[in-house]
């Protein structure tokens, strides 16, 4: 079927859905170019109304030629006076770009976007909320002005976002950002569903790349979509005060009417499981549930690695210095919580009830650069080593099993493959030398080892689909992540 469809419809599917988008392009060029930000916020004039009327025709050909020959609406979509926020999950594909284009409600994209040729002027047209990366105040601008437009009372155009804030396999829902519920106001969920038989659809960080879904839908004869709109949600006077609270009660309902589970990871948890440094992770980490405390202390990511900086100078004042919990608490700057309890006992050496404050660190540093393993093992180097500038055999196991979060680990023959000389310890310019020479040390050296060991390391971290092994409904229902010690 696809070399058939490969030889026939595709190439007329692909040439007249880039037409139809290269047809749109003048309409949204003038009318982009018309109301400035005052006048958008006064009822449509006649002419956008008509112009928004032929661009939602046009992009609906441009669907059309793209398989989707009807698009199954269930429920009604709110008023901007009833809910000024259309939240939309899961995010899945590209094509969850077909509710954008019927509704026309602005969207919050990359500033970079408005540059690309045709598509960033469609994407001007909507009024995005823009959002820069070379901007460092860019989150809080972006959350200010979503707040902004949501608390107009209806004079701007409804804003859809995707809480989860990047795309899945639709198994489950994972966690939602807070931006669309920090102001407070009325949301309307929409779920999105494609019935395929064949999921073309789904693009994820793993799997089949943007191209080759595109053109594997575009092979497929019918490509079914259902959005449904569900009731308007009110948050409760307590969901007003906290964003996180409303999300996850949002995410829930959202849930239920989809068939499918929750899941409170996150796109940072399976980039920290997936990341392609030198040590990936196994696939029994308790980094995973490492990282999900860091969040719950309100550690947040824009300002990890410079609280990653901070622990770092005082573990290295303390040296081998074990703390108690009130100790350890008094080193974060976080009050006692059960949060920083469940965080102290995952370092807790055989229930002592002291910690060594440096593993922390090497954890901490993990969660905030998971590609980067020789910066990591370097900082590790410097809490560990000794006055001349080394570390022993045992210095570098206790570095590794908190580095990959396990319990045991074997590091004899890594260790004898750094130390040529066999003097019994190690500098860090050793271990780079070694490591730029063997790219691949964890698997030739860790990982082989551990193959039938008791610490269950796997080779290799299987994921379906893009979802890493902990985001399965059935996981995240039945398995609860183990509690399982650093050390």
């Amino acid at each position: 079927q696809i070399a058939i469809m490969t030889l026939t419809l595709f190439p007329i599917r692909l040439f007249f859905a880039a037409f139809m988008m290269l047809l749109a392009w003048p309409f949204a060029f003038i009318a982009s170019m018309g109301p400035e930000e005052q006048e958008l916020e006064k009822p449509l004039s006649w002419w956008r109304k008509i112009v928004d009327i032929l661009l939602k025709t046009i992009m609906r050909l441009m669907w059309l030629a793209g398989g989707f020959h009807w698009i199954n609406v269930k429920g009604r979509r709110a008023l901007p006076t009833e809910a000024a926020i259309l939240t939309v999950a899961p995010h899945s594909s590209y094509f969850d770009a077909i509710p954008v284009t019927m509704t026309f409600a602005s969207i919050v994209m990359k500033a970079e976007s408005k540059d690309i040729p045709v598509w960033g002027t469609l994407i001007k047209y909507i009024r995005p909320v823009f959002v820069s990366r070379s901007d460092q105040d860019s989150r809080r601008k972006t959350v200010e002005e979503i707040k902004r437009r949501a608390q107009s009372d209806g004079k701007w155009p409804q804003i859809m976002i995707f809480p989860e804030g990047t795309c899945t396999n639709r198994s489950c829902l994972i966690t939602f950002k807070p931006g669309a519920f920090i102001p407070g106001v009325p949301v309307q969920p929409v779920v999105l569903r494609y019935p395929n038989k064949l999921d073309t659809i789904t693009w994820t960080w793993q799997g089949p790349g943007a191209l080759k879904i595109l053109w594997l839908t575009l092979c497929q004869f019918h490509n079914s979509v259902e959005i449904e709109f569900l009731p308007v949600y009110t948050p409760s006077e307590e969901e007003r005060k906290n964003p996180v609270l409303y999300a996850n009660n949002v995410r829930r309902v959202m849930a239920e009417a989809l068939g499918v589970s929750v899941t409170d990871y996150t796109f940072e948890d399976c980039q920290l499981a997936l990341a392609e440094g030198q040590l990936r992770l196994p696939s029994d980490t308790c980094l995973l549930e490492f990282a999900k405390l860091v969040r719950s202390l309100g550690l947040k990511p824009e300002t990890l690695e410079d609280d990653l900086d901070k622990y770092a100078a005082s573990a290295m004042k303390m040296k081998k210095e074990k703390v108690d919990l009130k100790e350890f608490s008094a080193y974060l700057e976080f009050p006692a919580s059960h949060t920083l309890e469940s965080m102290f006992a995952l370092f807790d050496e055989n229930e002592e009830g002291v910690i060594d404050i440096r593993e922390f660190v090497i954890a901490l540093s993990v969660v905030c650069k998971p590609s980067k393993t020789l910066e990591t093992i370097q900082l590790a180097f410097q809490l560990y080593q000794s006055e001349n500038g080394t570390i022993t055999e045992e210095d570098l196991a206790h570095i590794l099993k908190t580095a990959m979060g396990v319990s045991q680990i074997n590091v004899t023959h890594l260790f004898r493959a750094v130390d040529e000389e066999e003097k019994g310890e190690i500098t860090y310019d050793d271990f780079y030398r070694f490591a730029e020479l063997h790219p691949h040390f964890a698997e030739d050296y860790l990982y082989a080892d551990q193959m039938g060991a008791e610490s269950g390391l796997e080779t290799s971290l299987s994921a379906p689909n893009g979802i890493c092994t902990d985001f399965s409904p059935e996981n995240a229902e039945d398995k609860k992540l183990p509690q399982k010690k650093l050390n």
